[in-house]
């Protein structure tokens, strides 16, 4: 449980959370009785939470009306028995936003983002990047290190310059090839996920509060 803006809600950012994928039918229409299945199949296995539509969700290369139908899909069939943590992250900042607002609405717990990829762009860019997209939503926002992806590698410094200016970020996921970065983004007081199921338990023994991986 936690105080946010002001209100006090019950959020778990810690444990075992599956990356999602996003399946999809013979005809490349996205498969909602699949994905129920999959997610109830993993809250009987006892996970903790969703990372809906992030590297393994391919959420960058589905449209945003099929992100959309993910969000309400996942967010349906959890019924809040765990956390929904959805990926919005985009190459544009308008088109984040927009994914922002459409997520919140959907009614997933909190949101994820990728810095902005492809094009490489100032520190300064960057920040103002995710002050647009925490001012979205009302939702606790996490950070996605990916640098193998987007070009950018978040470090406990830059993530700390980011949440200065946008207090709605709680945490991260750290996929990033420093993976000792961890005692850095914990001594800070970030909620701080290690992105490789293989490395949990030394991620754990870093400050890591859980692992998300692919399911």
């Amino acid at each position: 449980s936690r105080a946010f803006r002001g209100e006090f809600v019950m959020l778990r950012f810690e444990g075992v959370v599956p990356a999602m994928i996003t399946p999809f039918d013979k005809a490349n229409r996205f498969n909602e009785s699949a994905f129920r299945e999959l997610i109830e199949a993993n809250i009987l296995a006892g996970v903790d939470g969703f990372w809906l539509a992030g590297g393994s969700g391919e959420s960058v290369l589905l449209s945003d009306e099929e992100n959309e139908r993910l969000a309400v899909a996942a967010t349906d069939q959890v019924s809040g028995r765990v956390t929904t943590i959805m990926h919005i992250g985009a190459p544009t900042t308008d088109r984040a936003v927009t994914m922002a607002e459409q997520a919140a609405k959907s009614g997933v717990d909190a949101l994820c983002c990728v810095p902005p990829f492809f094009y490489r762009v100032e520190e300064r860019a960057i920040i103002e990047h995710y002050k647009a997209v925490g001012s979205a939503s009302a939702l606790p926002l996490l950070l996605y290190n990916l640098p193998q992806s987007t070009g950018v590698d978040i470090s406990p410094e830059l993530a700390c310059r980011i949440r200065d200016v946008v207090p709605s970020v709680v945490g991260l996921k750290h996929s990033g090839p420093i993976v000792e970065n961890t005692y850095g983004f914990a001594a800070a007081g970030f909620n701080c996920f290690i992105g490789y199921a293989t490395l949990m338990l030394p991620g754990l023994n870093m400050g890591a509060v859980g692992c998300i991986d692919g399911p």
